[in-house]
């Protein structure tokens, strides 16, 4: 197992007011990482760290020249806009291959058949021609998985990505993510569903600008802060 990402007592911020600050995380090849905490504590200025958007005010922060070659794949939170995208599956799902187009003013037959070979494996491959919009929110986060492991097969950022579905979906996200993992996806992922996020990952970093807790779920489940937010079930 290789390490693909190591912050040591990383800072992360803006105009000299630091958001994160001195987090010592590891982030393994497999891993199934979930970042809990409240609004405000640091866990989108993290994602933008590890993405490269935000650079390190303090600390060290060191990606393996493996995960810099292949890339992250990124799951934001969507915007009600994004979620009445007027194109088709594939045309969404493909564009997460931009990247790899370069100044090219079209894709190559690669890049479409890693588009649908990413559809299949995500069980989307009859909605190829539905429009974006018309499908239900499970369907979407689906095709913006798939989007996402045509832009990086290694490793999936996802950020708040159960916001809106129903429970049912939920269930059935937790899943598709689960079996991605088993082969082999790293996941990285931030979310306010701690219950689920207690019985799906490995690693767990409660967050509060600086770590609260990071280690296994079952230490989690153990402390103050892992009780405190599961007495809710959610926060």
């Amino acid at each position: 197992m290789s390490r693909l990402i190591t912050c040591s007592h990383v800072d992360f911020g803006y105009e000299n007011q630091d958001a994160v600050m001195d987090l010592t995380i590891e982030i393994d090849e497999g891993d199934y990482f979930c970042v809990v905490g409240v609004n405000g504590s640091g866990k989108s200025t993290l994602v933008k760290g590890l993405l490269g958007l935000v650079k390190p005010t303090g600390g060290s922060l060191v990606v393996s020249e493996e995960l810099k070659q292949t890339g992250i794949g990124y799951l934001p939170q969507q915007t009600s806009a994004q979620k009445d995208f007027p194109a088709t599956v594939y045309e969404v799902v493909l564009s997460g291959a931009l990247g790899l187009i370069g100044n090219r003013p079209f894709y190559r037959r690669q890049e479409k058949e890693m588009a649908l070979s990413a559809m299949e494996k995500l069980g989307i491959s009859d909605l190829r021609h539905r429009c974006y919009r018309e499908l239900s929110g499970g369907q979407q986060q689906r095709a913006l998985i798939a989007r996402a492991l045509c832009a990086a097969r290694k490793m999936l950022i996802l950020d708040e990505p159960v916001t809106g579905l129903d429970p049912s979906a939920i269930q059935e996200f937790y899943s598709l993510v689960r079996e991605l993992n088993r082969d082999g996806v790293t996941i990285f992922m931030v979310t306010h569903d701690v219950a689920n996020a207690v019985s799906q990952a490995d690693k767990i970093l409660h967050l509060h600008r600086k770590a609260l807790f990071y280690g296994s779920p079952g230490e989690y489940v153990k402390t103050a802060e892992g009780l405190g937010f599961l007495g809710g079930g959610t926060v």
